[in-house]
């Protein structure tokens, strides 16, 4: 079913123009990009239920102009129009002193025009459920009855969290060549299954993501008895020997080293920064030739799928990797201004308050030829590693350290059944990348999480790629 369209947007739309219109009388470049994004996060759990406003919510406007120099910009919630003249002039007044402010006190970059093509486009999702076609009461109904299951399976199971969220995502761009809007759901969720057997505990969870609204409880429910037989299976596991090991690494693996490894490595505005040593390695060897890499809103469908990012770029599907060979960034408006290059559709915000910045959608290695089970087969002795945690990287010096639940065990190209856990892998990102051997025929991708721009500004991507061999350094 298509998703409607947010009636705010909609109403202020003549407002908006109203005001670009005013604005251009002083600046050469005026764009309005406005926000409608609500949604809800439920969480079941043995010891409660609850429900609250998505993290992500959030409703308002900014207003971005060229100041002569650079680039200033203004946000705000509220457009009346009859009262555009006192608003125009109110963010007139506000440029001036943030002109006048800064420019005694530091330098400012100076920027060239931001030339647009002329483009009127629109982009309406759809799914299976409408949000308003389903109750809070009903969704929690089923997320009850996936934890009742869960408990039906096992003595040792101590808790299992049932998290779903429901994003509607709305947004216009405007400016004197464009007029874009766009309106979908994103959904995601996840269940965690913590097990204990006299003193030792362990757990073990499961993702989903997709451009969904509440049929993705389905899967969810789907995945009950596997994630807690994992488990439990983990409470028989062992710590990992530390060194090297020729290691499997699942598609949710692969996509937090995608990710980890190039995708932060490749945000343009650490290029003008100087943060990244990837602008060092443009089209050379950085990767087995068995390695191609994509980001970007259209490369795939999942949380970090639009038609146009932030800044009013379309979205597009970059190459960042190609048969080995580093060929690409990915950029915002500004860095690629600064740079000499195009935009990617990769400016991002984590609201209309926010600066935008580069940052990942969809990141993940594309598909290769070879099978799984020939992928074991060729193992003499290694792990197959799955249920990522966390990662980090180094965009500066390109280490990688990721933490992943477990990994299980392969001798003589068999699965034994032996589990360690937890695992960490780090390492040299191109020595990972040119260790990689063997690539599985199927991408999976995930966007259950958050990535954040050091230490915050938070924005929805997801991850992913298909099963690939390497040589990797587990500890």
């Amino acid at each position: 079913m298509k998703v409607k369209m947010s009636n705010f947007l909609n109403n202020t739309k003549p407002s908006i123009k109203k005001l670009i219109k005013n604005l251009s009388k002083d600046f050469k470049y005026v764009s309005v990009l406005g926000s409608d994004v609500c949604g809800k996060l439920y969480l079941v759990q043995r010891t409660g239920i609850s429900i609250q406003d998505s993290f992500w919510s959030e409703r308002g406007f900014v207003v971005k102009v060229y100041n002569g120099i650079s680039y200033s910009e203004i946000s705000f919630n509220e457009i009346n129009e009859n009262e555009i003249e006192s608003i125009a002039e109110n963010i007139r007044k506000k440029i001036k002193g943030q002109i006048e402010s800064l420019k005694n006190k530091v330098d400012i970059n100076a920027y060239d025009l931001i030339n647009e093509e002329k483009i009127e486009k629109t982009f309406i999702g759809e799914v299976k459920v409408l949000p308003e076609q389903i109750s809070d009461k009903e969704i929690i109904e089923k997320m009850i009855s996936i934890k009742d299951k869960a408990f039906s399976l096992s003595d040792l199971l101590i808790d299992l969290r049932v998290r779903y969220q429901q994003v509607h995502v709305s947004k216009i761009f405007i400016s004197n060549n464009k007029d874009l809007a766009q309106s979908y759901i994103w959904s995601e969720g996840s269940i965690f299954s913590i097990v204990r057997r006299e003193n030792k505990t362990k757990y073990s969870y499961s993702p989903f993501s997709g451009l969904k609204a509440s049929e993705l409880l389905e899967e969810i429910s789907e995945k009950v008895d596997e994630t807690v037989d994992i488990s439990i299976k983990l409470l028989d596991s062992k710590p990992v020997t530390p060194g090297e090991y020729e290691c499997i690494c699942s598609p949710d693996v692969s996509g937090i080293i995608a990710h980890e490894a190039f995708g932060h490595g490749v945000e343009m505005d650490m290029f003008v920064k100087n943060r990244a040593k990837a602008a060092e390695y443009m089209d050379k060897e950085i990767a087995s030739p068995l390695v191609t890499m994509h980001d970007g809103a259209s490369s795939a469908v999942d949380v970090s799928s639009y038609l146009f990012d932030d800044e009013g770029v379309l979205g597009t599907d970059t190459v960042v990797i190609d048969r080995g060979i580093l060929k690409k960034g990915i950029s915002d408006t500004l860095s690629a201004l600064e740079l000499n290059t195009t935009p990617t559709g990769n400016g991002k915000r984590q609201s209309f308050e926010r600066k935008a910045y580069s940052r990942m959608t969809n990141t993940y290695f594309a598909a290769g030829s070879s099978k799984l089970e020939d992928m074991i087969a060729s193992i003499e002795f290694g792990y197959l590693l799955d249920c990522p945690m966390s990662g980090m990287e180094d965009p500066k010096n390109w280490g990688i350290q990721c933490m992943v639940n477990y990994g299980l065990e392969i001798k003589n190209g068999k699965l034994t059944g032996n589990i360690v856990s937890p695992v960490v892998l780090t390492g040299y990102v191109p020595n990972l990348l040119k260790s990689i051997s063997m690539v599985s025929d199927k991408v999976e991708l995930c966007g259950s999480g958050a990535c954040g721009k050091g230490y915050k500004e938070f924005v929805k991507v997801s991850s992913g790629g298909p099963y690939i061999k390497a040589k990797v350094r587990l500890g």
